[in-house]
């Protein structure tokens, strides 16, 4: 009481000087006390959207919803304003949308439950689902919901949470490999990364094991080491060359890759080696992966492969790819006699410099290949660049195949002046297609300029995060995750080849409903997104795909709402749907500032499912949250 009475004795010629404000803040304060203490009903604010007396509003009033939808919000937010006030925001989450609460009610004929046949006809006609799924979902939202009475019926609210259940309502078709993994290696797009050791840039980051092991617990299927002899020349390390990222030792990655290669998938895992060794420490390598894989090792017979043996045929084994010793000392001694007026301006030696001798020894090239044969045996997929021309690299010889590797920017001048030739030569062959060597951040190119070329191996920087590798995670949940997309049939024609510039008529239109957003409140910090109120959002959905299917279109902004509902309809026109990736993302407006990220997921076309789906976002990294979510609606006409 002292304390009180001093304080106010001190306020005393501040109040006096300042009546007006004093009053004013008490109001203010009084006002939003009395707000917070008497809210407005929730059902009245979550069918706020809808117009009065509509026929949509009509139905949702005649349904009985369930108690927990009258309850008033438990959880409330506070924001400071002008470091007096106080706003106090009441996170209310919103009721079924018009188009759920109308499906409940033709479903169950105006009743206030559902029964196990009634959901079963809804999934059959509204989700394209099958019959046998219809009784295992019942029983998965039963148990969910934790009913103590009427267990064996649904409420709106309970058929309103299965649909905005991830879990229990994924948005692409099942997590099982559904493909024909019979086919030769090449009829595939295979999961690749580049400089697979790397921390994070490619001047000065650390080489760890750690970074190979996160890849293959993804379903990264390619793997690539850059190995190179240690300052005494007597043993082998993995880093990226002539820059000051700190090594790790080839040992450690090949046994990484031994524990962790099927953890994801049972595909596969194929080596890619940049191989700047000498040719004692190339026989001693391939003793070590030898070693290290045993049985798991895969070593054709013939030395040069009519075709790729399938995945199907390879599951739990290890490919190693690279350049043979003589391709390799061929290349070594050609890089030598090559003028500066010759040289390839896209090439990495501008950036990184060239290459070191094989060896630093005045033996000749025929001692040199003599200790190499152990070495060449390991290599099931030969690997080369195009380094005399690229007409001449894309040829296709009946009587072997090979792995051809090219930058981003050979890819684009080959796409542009050798198209058709590109795509030929990618039915029978393999094409790696690698980045720039001036992505010093470890960022990454456009997928679908190699994807739409029929490229294999798209290789990227993993530890990086952006739209582009947003892409490549999206492209490969196709499939199961497996690591293995079969390439479409339009990329394998080798009688009509494919043109991705070319106009095409349209062979699918998608309809996408974005119906409404949560779990932000339960991921994020209050003050997150705004210090001062709570967030802005909106959502931007568009295509990737080939040139004539790209767009990207948005709804509104949903102001102060962390649960927001948008209940925006887009079309989308599609030529290739084969090709195409739904790309989602919600961003948070800022008027002042760049919008805040809230959330992102690409997903393939080719599995949407039909229906009303709950759609999980992932951070930047491509990491999922745990309750940020969307419910969409897809549908094909």
């Amino acid at each position: 009481g002292s304390r009180a009475a001093q304080s106010r004795g001190k306020d005393a010629p501040f109040l006096s000087s300042f009546p007006s404000f004093f009053y004013i803040s008490l109001y203010l304060s009084l006002y939003i006390e009395f707000q917070s203490r008497y809210p407005k009903r929730p059902s009245q604010r979550n069918t706020k959207y809808l117009p009065p007396n509509s026929p949509a509003q009509l139905r949702i009033s005649s349904v009985s919803l369930p108690p927990s939808l009258h309850r008033p919000a438990e959880i409330m937010g506070n924001y400071r304003m002008c470091g007096c006030f106080v706003r106090k925001f009441s996170v209310i989450e919103s009721g079924p949308p018009p188009d759920i609460a109308d499906a409940f009610r033709k479903y169950t004929g105006g009743a206030p439950v559902m029964f196990p046949d009634q959901l079963r006809l809804f999934l059959a006609e509204h989700q394209g689902a099958d019959d046998g799924t219809a009784g295992k979902i019942f029983a998965a939202i039963l148990q969910k919901r934790h009913h103590l009475f009427s267990r064996h019926s649904l409420t709106l609210d309970d058929f309103y949470r299965y649909l905005f259940s991830p879990d229990l309502n994924p948005p692409t078709i099942a997590d099982q490999v559904y493909q024909d993994m019979t086919k030769p290696l090449s009829h595939y797009f295979i999961y690749t990364g580049h400089n697979s050791y790397l921390t994070g840039n490619q001047l000065n980051s650390d080489c760890s094991d750690i970074p190979i092991i996160k890849a293959l617990k993804r379903g990264v299927r390619v793997i690539e080491l850059d190995i190179w002899p240690n300052s005494d020349k007597d043993e082998i390390h993995v880093l990226h060359g002539r820059t000051l990222t700190t090594p790790v030792e080839v040992l450690t990655c090949l046994r990484s890759i031994k524990e962790y290669a099927f953890v994801a998938s049972p595909y596969p895992v194929i080596i890619t080696l940049e191989d700047h060794l000498t040719t004692q420490l190339q026989a001693k390598v391939a003793q070590m992966i030898k070693d290290t894989f045993g049985e798991m090792l895969y070593c054709p017979d013939a030395e040069c492969l009519e075709e790729f043996p399938s995945p199907e045929d390879l599951k739990y084994r290890i490919i190693i790819s690279t350049k043979p010793p003589t391709e390799y000392l061929m290349g070594k001694s050609s890089t030598r006699k090559r003028s500066k007026s010759q040289k390839d301006k896209d090439s990495d030696d501008e950036i990184w410099g060239r290459e070191a001798a094989a060896d630093s020894t005045d033996r000749t090239d025929y001692e040199l290949l003599s200790g190499t044969s152990d070495y060449k045996r390991l290599i099931a997929i030969q690997a080369g660049k195009a380094k005399s021309g690229l007409k001449q690299a894309l040829r296709v010889d009946c009587a072997k195949v090979k792995r051809l590797s090219l930058s981003e920017q050979k890819l684009e001048k080959a796409a542009e002046n050798h198209g058709e030739e590109v795509i030929r030569f990618t039915q029978k062959n393999i094409l790696r297609v690698y980045p720039k060597g001036t992505r010093f951040t470890s960022s990454n190119y456009k997928p679908l300029v190699g994807w739409m070329h029929g490229a294999q191996m798209v290789a990227f920087n993993m530890q990086g995060y952006g739209r582009a590798l947003w892409l490549m995670h999206g492209m490969f949940r196709s499939n199961g995750g497996c690591g293995y997309v079969k390439k479409p049939d339009l990329l394998m024609d080798p009688d009509k080849l494919f043109t991705p510039k070319s106009q095409l008529p349209v062979k699918k239109t998608l309809k996408v409903k974005v119906y409404a957003g949560d779990g932000w409140h339960l991921d994020f910090k209050q003050t997150h997104f705004d210090k001062y109120s709570p967030p802005d959002f909106y959502t931007r959905v568009g295509i990737a795909g080939v040139p004539d299917d790209v767009v990207m279109k948005k709804t509104r902004v949903k102001e102060d709402d962390w649960a927001p509902v948008w209940d925006e309809e887009f079309t989308f026109q599609l030529t290739v749907p084969e090709l195409a990736l739904l790309r989602i993302e919600v961003h948070e407006y800022d008027m002042s500032e760049k919008d805040d990220f809230g959330g992102q997921t690409c997903l393939p076309v080719s599995e949407l499912r039909p229906g009303i789906r709950a759609v999980p976002l992932f951070n930047r990294k491509g990491e999922k949250y745990h309750s940020v979510k969307l419910l969409m609606r897809f549908q094909f006409v």
